[in-house]
């Protein structure tokens, strides 16, 4: 039976929340029905997993990350986020941080939905909650983290149920989805962390500057980068950029580019069977040795080492 939200014996959703958990679990084991994920429709990302495991690192997109079964941790600058069946996750900004699954078993598989969010949409969900009068709650004091946790009321509930259910309908889904997507950003932004979600939306705040930075960075990451050339491209100064920078991301812009750089070598190793020296080049390395330490700072083991064991090899 699937976990539920910890919520007062007299509240008079319990029963309801027991009977989308239940059917979530059920529609999600039935798209899905073994570890792994899946995307049974645009922006609907399912995961399933039978054990725990160890801290990896992963790159995090912007995404809303509810929890069916099970619970799971991202760490980031040092930071720890635990999402479950009563809190879900939120990532503003794509970001390099460590994940790792804290509960979870083959009678209890950890069951998670990933819905992406999308800042076109948020900045247009935004506007239309402006010229109501209602966004001024919603004004970012600080420049704040890319990652949080809110706690999962029904209307969210209701309308991640009816999202998956459409993964049975194909045909509804193609008008009916981008509706509920709609749906799920407002009441994501008049939740308890709208605030983060809408300095997304705020094209001259610090939170969209450091997002149009990011995109530079995935798209040029083996390429040489400048610090105060990226912060001028944005328009800020080099030490607010770097500031707001590591805020956001909780990491450096430089550290932030060896993350990808070092996740991207890993990809061509396991998928495309490049060596370590041809990887490494491919990424923008131009010391191998230097990549090879780095690696294994990251991932914990030497490159060849990490590959095979990910491979499932003796």
């Amino acid at each position: 039976m699937a976990s539920l939200p910890s919520r007062a014996a007299t509240s008079p959703t319990d029963e309801a929340v027991a009977r989308v958990m239940g059917e979530l679990a059920s529609r999600h084991e039935r798209a899905l029905g073994r570890d792994g994920h899946s995307s049974p429709l645009p922006a609907l990302h399912l995961i399933r997993a039978s054990a725990p495991g160890k801290p990896v690192p992963a790159t995090f997109e912007p995404m809303l990350y509810v929890v069916v079964q099970g619970r799971k941790q991202v760490t980031l600058a040092r930071e720890r986020y635990v999402y479950d069946p009563a809190n879900y996750l939120l990532t503003s900004v794509p970001f390099p941080a460590t994940s790792r699954l804290l509960d979870a078993s083959k009678e209890h598989p950890y069951l998670c939905i990933g819905i992406s969010l999308d800042p076109a949409l948020v900045s247009s969900v935004f506007m239309e909650l402006s010229a109501e009068g209602g966004t001024a709650r919603l004004e970012p004091r600080s420049t704040p983290r890319a990652v949080a946790v809110g706690p999962v009321d029904f209307g969210l509930l209701d309308a991640v149920l009816r999202l998956v259910r459409l993964v049975d309908s194909p045909r509804d889904a193609r008008l009916l989805a981008p509706l509920i997507h709609r749906e799920l950003t407002y009441r994501l932004l008049v939740g308890e962390q709208g605030a983060r979600l809408a300095a997304l939306a705020l094209r001259g705040g610090h939170t969209h500057r450091v997002a149009r930075a990011i995109t530079w960075l995935r798209e040029h990451f083996d390429e040489p980068i400048r610090v105060e050339s990226m912060a001028r491209s944005v328009g800020m100064s080099a030490s607010g950029f770097h500031h707001h920078f590591r805020a956001v991301t909780g990491a450096s812009p430089l550290q932030f580019q060896k993350q990808l750089r070092l996740q991207r070598a890993r990809h061509l190793m396991l998928n495309e069977s490049l060596d370590a020296s041809t990887a490494a080049f491919r990424v923008g390395y131009n010391d191998a040795s230097q990549f090879s330490r780095e690696y294994r700072r990251l991932f914990g083991a030497p490159p060849l080492r990490d590959v095979t064991r990910l491979r499932g090899l003796p």
